[in-house]
This record gives C-alpha cells, structure tokens and sequence, in this order.
C-alpha cells in the first residue's frame, strides 16, 4: 500500500501520533471530516475532469466539420465609382489658410 509515496509503516507512525495529539475521542471525528474533505475533492476533479473532456471533444468535433468558403459579392454601383474614398483630416486644430481676399481685408484695415 502507497498513498503520496508514503508507505504503511510510515501511515502507522502518523496514526500513532495522531493519536497521542488528538486523543481516542477527537480521533474518529477528525477522520470523518478529512474523509469527507477527500471525497469532495475526489468529485471536484472528476467534474474538472469530465468538463474538460466535453469540451476538448466539443472543440474536436468544431474543428472536423468542413468549413465552407464563399465570396461576397460587390454590388454593381461600386464598381462603377471611379472616385477615391473620402478621407478625413487627421489634424483637426490646424490654422485654416488665409485666402487672397481675406489678406486683401486685414491689409486694408
């Protein structure tokens, strides 16, 4: 018997000092609540590990269905635009240029 590398003399030794720690009273009781705490760790990992299967699964099953590749379809109308794009100014706080007339203005004034 080997349960986490430890052995049975070494589990005899530890239930020994147990023992003389806790006492025959307490003892049964304490090993109660540490089988209960396995058990719900038991269950925890198997619901971990039966939720990580499903999915792995899941993606697997994803990943083998064939994909299908369409193309999209232009509509007539902007095939026919031989206009670039708008584009928008990326400076926005720039000074705006002084036209011919508003020189003529600030000249005379």
């Amino acid at each position: 018997m080997n349960v986490f590398g430890i052995g049975l003399p070494e589990m005899m030794l530890i239930g020994v000092v147990a023992l003389l720690v806790f006492g025959p009273k307490k003892l049964p009781e304490i090993g109660r609540s540490l089988g209960k705490t396995i058990r719900s760790f038991q269950d925890a990992s198997k619901e971990f590990e039966t939720e990580f299967k499903r999915e792995a699964e899941r993606v697997e099953e994803s990943v083998k269905a064939p994909m299908k590749a369409t193309l999209e379809e232009r509509p007539p109308a902007a095939l026919e635009s031989s206009e670039p794009p708008a584009t928008v100014d990326a400076e926005v706080n720039e000074p705006a240029e002084v036209t011919a007339t508003e020189k003529s203005d600030e000249a005379s004034a």
